[in-house]
């Protein structure tokens, strides 16, 4: 495993970019005017990249779907901004939800 500019802490970096962001103009970053632009548009922008995503996994692009997919991560932590949402209440929920079957857990939504 190569560390530490592959590790998974670079998630929390880059949320930590996304959120010194909020506060700047648009004119300054792509982050900001997506901010500023507000949900409609992070999600549309998220849907986008989760579709890219899609169409390089049926390709079996794994470069693309490298690509595709820190494109997707990206937009998903700008929404998770623009929600007030942090890391940690992603990663508590995973914890949550760790040795749960997945047919368990998803039935437990229902409810």
């Amino acid at each position: 495993m190569i560390k530490p500019e592959n590790d998974s802490e670079i998630l929390e970096r880059l949320y930590a970019v996304i959120q010194s962001r909020v506060d700047v103009g648009s004119d300054s970053s792509y982050t900001a005017t997506l901010l500023s632009a507000g949900m409609p548009k992070i999600a549309q922008k998220f849907g986008e990249e989760a579709v890219e995503t899609v169409i390089a996994a049926t390709i079996n692009d794994s470069k693309q779907i490298v690509g595709e997919s820190a494109d997707l991560l990206y937009h998903l932590l700008v929404i998770w901004a623009a929600s007030g949402v942090t890391p940690d209440d992603v990663w508590k929920e995973l914890a949550a939800r760790e040795g749960i079957s997945g047919i368990t857990e998803k039935a437990s939504r229902k409810n």
